[in-house]
């Protein structure tokens, strides 16, 4: 671990820890055994002085263990129903390792709409903060029980990264099957070569992180790479290493790399932006321009009508919508001043004839820049 790293570790205080089913199941089951390593080296760095969070997959394996289905179900009711069943028993595991060491722990269960909302994810974080000001060990997951398609996060490597920036984490270490990230799948490739850090995420990467998702799990690389875009564009460091490891938590806090280690950017955007970027559920999209992409990515301007090419979907004002480029690509999102409607019969208008068209003009731009976030390059 270079300097850089270990200054990262040495000064985190406040650290997400995700753990997914290809980690904690055995034989259609749950890994007591890694249970307890993860539980025990969090409760450590909890007693160091760390506010530790845990976001913890596994409900559905466990349901199936103790119903005895002896495979995954493929149905959303059967799957539902398995989760039931099994997180009590995972938050259970959980709490007897936890008490080993004398902390308490709470469940916490959350869809996408817990989040995307930006009353209910105010009341998530004060909720959250709460629990780690009482020194208490919050372990999050999704609310398979009652989540339907609409309101998936879709895995819990996507939860993990929203989680890190709700909380305005200071890193989010993702524990998982593979000991990294690597160029190729290591498991039919023998010559894929490992990333010990990843500087910027390109195509490439991208590209090679497409592959079959596991037996018992949700996401696969490609879901850890979306995470760690979220939170690296956010300003926050992530590592991606071996759950299976014993002392994986331990040593990474020691200054001994593992990994793959995802260098954030410089500039920590703050939690209103991140909730923009990252969180909000968007209700359409503007496509902009050439010149307004431009002006939009490398100057960092606001969205004036005269830059809007077309609209896509129904909203109304104060909307989170998608700005894309003429190629369909998302440069980022932001809330806006007009409603779907009124964006449509102003595009390509200079801002100075809003007031013909509407009699009034309240806002200048569709969207400001200080509602506007933008995650993507303009090449």
């Amino acid at each position: 671990m270079d300097k850089d790293q270990k200054a990262l570790f040495d000064n985190a205080r406040r650290v997400v820890v995700k753990v997914g089913s290809g980690v904690l199941s055995y034989n259609g089951g749950i890994n007591h055994n890694v249970v307890a390593s993860i539980s025990r080296q969090m409760a450590a760095l909890t007693q160091g002085g760390r506010e530790m969070i845990l976001v913890s997959s596994g409900a559905v394996a466990s349901g199936v263990a103790k119903i005895g289905l002896g495979r995954r179900p493929a149905s959303m009711p059967e799957k539902q129903a398995a989760a039931a069943i099994g997180q009590a028993g995972l938050i259970l595991e959980y709490e007897l390792r936890f008490a080993e060491a004398g902390l308490k722990v709470a469940q916490v269960l959350l869809t996408r709409n817990d989040l995307s909302h930006r009353t209910r994810y105010l009341n998530a974080r004060n909720t959250l903060n709460t629990l780690l000001s009482w020194g208490v060990v919050p372990i999050i997951n999704e609310n398979d029980t009652v989540v339907t398609d609409e309101i998936r996060f879709g895995d819990n490597d996507n939860l993990s990264a929203m989680i890190a920036l709700l909380l305005d984490a200071d890193l989010l270490i993702n524990l998982t099957d593979i000991d990294a990230l690597y160029d190729g799948d290591p498991r039919t490739n023998p010559e894929a070569k490992r990333l010990d850090i990843v500087r910027k995420i390109t195509p490439a990467i991208e590209a090679s992180s497409k592959g079959s998702p596991g037996a018992v799990g949700t996401g696969g690389m490609w879901t850890k790479i979306e995470a760690a875009k979220k939170s690296t564009a956010s300003g926050v460091p992530m590592v991606i290493a071996s759950g299976s490891d014993p002392k994986v938590l331990t040593e990474l806090f020691e200054g001994i790399a593992h990994g793959t280690y995802f260098v954030p950017r410089a500039d920590k955007l703050g939690s209103r932006k991140r909730w923009i970027a990252f969180t909000s559920k968007t209700f359409g999209h503007v496509t902009v321009d050439d010149g307004a992409a431009k002006a939009l990515v490398e100057r960092g301007k606001s969205l004036l009508p005269s830059g809007v090419l077309d609209v896509s979907g129904e909203f109304d004002v104060g909307a989170a919508v998608a700005v894309c480029d003429t190629s369909g690509n998302e440069l980022g999102r932001g809330l806006t001043n007009f409603t779907a409607e009124e964006i449509r019969a102003i595009k390509g208008l200079r801002s100075d004839q809003i007031e013909a068209s509407f009699g009034c003009r309240e806002y200048d731009e569709v969207i400001h820049r200080d509602n506007l976030v933008m995650t993507a390059t303009v090449s």
